[in-house]
């Protein structure tokens, strides 16, 4: 993959952190939408920011890193030291690091990361069929 392929996929990429972060926070302000919605978007984000750090790599690492990631984070809830309570306090920290451990959240997330890596493999097999076709 060439150098410019790679800064046009990573700008994409961002561009989809930045959706995927507007539609989250958006998500948290509506009630009709459910919070599994949010923590499904929070996975998608997470997994846009492993695209950019893998973007030459194939899509199942960034998912499984991403899903690692998600599940690290919820765990990482059960854990209440001072500092780290004081951190998630903030409005960044609790929307980077969430609060109060649950179940659901790590379905929530699995869905998410399906739900984005099936849409990146996708366009990435669309793209790949329309270059191979005019080749």
């Amino acid at each position: 993959m060439n150098k410019k392929r790679i800064r046009v996929l990573r700008l994409w990429y961002l561009c989809g952190i930045v959706v995927l972060t507007v539609l989250g926070l958006l998500s948290r302000k509506i009630g009709a939408v459910p919070d599994f919605c949010g923590d499904a978007l929070w996975a998608m984000m997470v997994y846009c920011c492993w695209r950019i750090v893998l973007t030459g790599k194939p899509l199942f690492i960034s998912a499984a890193a991403a899903l690692i990631t998600s599940y690290l984070d919820e765990f990482s809830q059960m854990l209440t030291p001072d500092w780290l309570v004081k951190i998630r306090s903030t409005f960044l920290g609790h929307m980077l690091l969430g609060q109060g451990f649950l179940w659901s959240d790590l379905l929530a997330y699995t869905v998410g990361i399906v739900v984005i890596y099936s849409l990146t493999a996708l366009i990435k097999l669309r793209i790949t069929a329309k270059y191979y076709a005019i080749s």
